[in-house]
């Protein structure tokens, strides 16, 4: 998708309608047109980037901050709210659907619909550090600058 065809990127440009809660020279954030609760926003980067592999570690640390920032803003605003949750969902499997990186800023209350569903069993120490070890591998790797990924384990 090209810059041209993303929505994020037209309400970045003002092509496009949005209800708009903050506005800087690199981020943008926004009212979700489908809001999980009232005050759910969303925030994003003004340079567009489909997922996190390809944002700036820079423009990633703005996203952030606006997010933060944000969150004190929806607990301060009388809209109700009880809690926070910041979401990113990265890539189609994550349940991406706007393939523009966006942070979804959202207050949560008792009684709200909002739902993840996972097997949140505890898992063995075996697995967890096996898990880790690999992570670990992966992380010493991309400090050292090598660009390509592993094959995907189980």
């Amino acid at each position: 998708m090209s810059d041209d065809e993303c929505v994020f990127c037209a309400i970045v440009r003002g092509d496009a309608e949005s209800s708009v809660v903050h506005d800087d020279a690199e981020v943008l954030a926004f009212m979700d047109l489908q809001p999980v609760t009232p005050g759910h926003l969303l925030v994003v980067p003004k340079t567009h980037a489909v997922g996190l592999e390809d944002l700036d570690v820079e423009d990633g640390q703005k996203v952030w901050a606006v997010g933060h920032r944000l969150s004190r803003v929806l607990r301060r605003s009388g809209l109700r709210c009880d809690g926070i949750n910041l979401f990113l969902a990265d890539g189609r499997a994550a349940s991406q659907e706007v393939f523009h990186v966006h942070l979804h800023v959202f207050p949560r209350f008792a009684g709200d619909t909002f739902r993840i569903s996972a097997d949140w069993r505890e898992r063995e120490r075996s697995e967890l550090d096996e898990t880790a070890a690999v992570l670990r591998k992966t992380l010493a790797a991309l400090t050292a600058g090598a660009p390509a990924r592993p094959q995907q384990t189980s």
